[in-house]
Protein backbone atom coordinates (compact mmCIF):
# COMPACT_ATOMS: atom_id res chain seq x y z
CA UNK A 1 0.00 0.00 0.00
CA UNK A 2 1.32 3.46 -1.41
CA UNK A 3 2.00 6.42 1.78
CA UNK A 4 1.09 9.54 1.23
CA UNK A 5 1.16 13.02 3.35
CA UNK A 6 -1.66 14.19 5.65
CA UNK A 7 -4.63 15.71 3.87
CA UNK A 8 -3.54 18.89 5.66
CA UNK A 9 -0.12 19.01 5.34
CA UNK A 10 3.12 18.24 7.75
CA UNK A 11 3.24 21.03 10.51
CA UNK A 12 5.40 21.45 13.39
CA UNK A 13 4.04 22.30 16.93
CA UNK A 14 2.26 24.52 17.84
CA UNK A 15 2.36 25.88 21.42
CA UNK A 16 -0.45 26.77 23.52
CA UNK A 17 -1.54 27.90 27.15
CA UNK A 18 -3.69 25.94 29.24
CA UNK A 19 -4.18 26.17 32.84
CA UNK A 20 -3.76 22.73 35.03
CA UNK A 21 -4.51 22.53 39.03
CA UNK A 22 -4.89 26.38 38.72
CA UNK A 23 -1.67 27.12 37.25
CA UNK A 24 -0.95 28.21 33.56
CA UNK A 25 1.54 26.34 31.38
CA UNK A 26 1.89 26.22 27.88
CA UNK A 27 2.23 22.80 25.62
CA UNK A 28 3.47 22.11 21.98
CA UNK A 29 1.90 19.88 20.20
CA UNK A 30 1.41 19.17 16.17
CA UNK A 31 -2.31 20.44 14.90
CA UNK A 32 -3.11 16.84 14.19
CA UNK A 33 -2.85 16.12 18.48
CA UNK A 34 -4.74 19.33 19.32
CA UNK A 35 -7.69 18.55 16.99
CA UNK A 36 -7.57 14.75 18.30
CA UNK A 37 -7.46 15.74 21.98
CA UNK A 38 -9.92 18.43 21.38
CA UNK A 39 -12.34 15.81 20.06
CA UNK A 40 -11.60 13.23 23.02
CA UNK A 41 -12.53 16.21 25.31
CA UNK A 42 -15.51 16.54 23.30
CA UNK A 43 -16.65 12.84 23.68
CA UNK A 44 -16.24 13.02 27.28
CA UNK A 45 -18.05 16.14 27.65
CA UNK A 46 -14.53 17.70 28.86
CA UNK A 47 -13.12 21.08 28.61
CA UNK A 48 -9.94 20.98 27.09
CA UNK A 49 -7.86 21.83 30.65
CA UNK A 50 -9.98 19.22 32.38
CA UNK A 51 -8.61 16.48 29.89
CA UNK A 52 -5.38 17.85 29.76
CA UNK A 53 -5.15 17.62 33.75
CA UNK A 54 -6.69 14.37 34.14
CA UNK A 55 -3.91 13.38 32.10
CA UNK A 56 -1.20 14.85 33.78
CA UNK A 57 -2.48 13.70 37.31
CA UNK A 58 -2.11 9.98 36.11
CA UNK A 59 1.14 11.00 33.88
CA UNK A 60 2.78 12.29 37.66
CA UNK A 61 1.86 8.74 39.08
CA UNK A 62 4.33 7.01 37.12
CA UNK A 63 7.83 5.87 38.05
CA UNK A 64 9.25 7.97 35.60
CA UNK A 65 7.20 10.18 34.48
CA UNK A 66 7.60 12.06 30.76
CA UNK A 67 7.20 15.47 30.16
CA UNK A 68 3.34 16.48 29.57
CA UNK A 69 3.86 16.36 25.38
CA UNK A 70 4.75 13.32 25.14
CA UNK A 71 2.93 11.98 27.89
CA UNK A 72 -0.32 13.68 25.63
CA UNK A 73 0.97 12.22 22.72
CA UNK A 74 0.89 8.45 24.19
CA UNK A 75 -2.13 8.87 25.83
CA UNK A 76 -3.84 9.92 22.33
CA UNK A 77 -2.22 7.47 20.73
CA UNK A 78 -3.07 4.52 22.96
CA UNK A 79 -7.00 5.75 22.76
CA UNK A 80 -6.94 5.12 19.16
CA UNK A 81 -5.37 1.92 19.38
CA UNK A 82 -8.22 0.70 21.86
CA UNK A 83 -10.90 2.34 19.88
CA UNK A 84 -9.56 0.45 16.83
CA UNK A 85 -9.57 -2.51 18.49
CA UNK A 86 -12.90 -3.08 19.18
Amino acid sequence: MPIAPPPTGFHGPVKRSVTIAGHPTSISLEPAFWRVLEAAAGVRALPLNALIAEIDALRIQSDDPPNLASALRSWLLEEYIASNSQ
